[in-house]
């Protein structure tokens, strides 16, 4: 049983936020502000989501995207947080797991996810 003010907050917070319908295969681009010094810039973070877990305003997505060298590099991002400027959908990906953990040990064509045709 969860208190009724802080559903109510979190209501709040979860309709304030446009966020695009994605799960685990979907490859994404997060627009993630930054912060240097006074300046503030949006930088593009795109990978393959390979897991989206919790409810509510404590729902986090972890993105994962292969870097210079072939050196896998994966974020975790809170859904409802304010540094996301914008999370846009590129690829639906057609796979069968909701956690996508072994894409880790695959490189290359191993690693490749189908894109979900309709």
């Amino acid at each position: 049983m969860r208190n009724k003010y802080v559903e109510a907050f979190e209501q709040a917070q979860v309709t304030e936020k446009n966020v695009p319908d994605f799960r685990a295969g979907d490859t994404l681009r997060v627009a993630v502000k930054i912060k240097e010094g006074e300046k503030e810039r949006v930088q593009n973070f795109e990978g393959v989501c390979i897991a989206k877990r919790g409810t509510g305003t404590g729902c986090t997505f972890i993105v994962r995207k292969i870097g210079a060298n072939s050196i896998g590099v994966e974020r975790i991002f809170p859904l409802y947080s304010d540094s996301i400027d914008t999370i846009t959908v590129l690829r639906k990906g057609r796979v069968r797991r909701s956690k996508l953990f072994y894409l880790r040990e695959r490189r290359g064509k191993a690693a490749k996810i189908r894109e979900l045709r309709k």
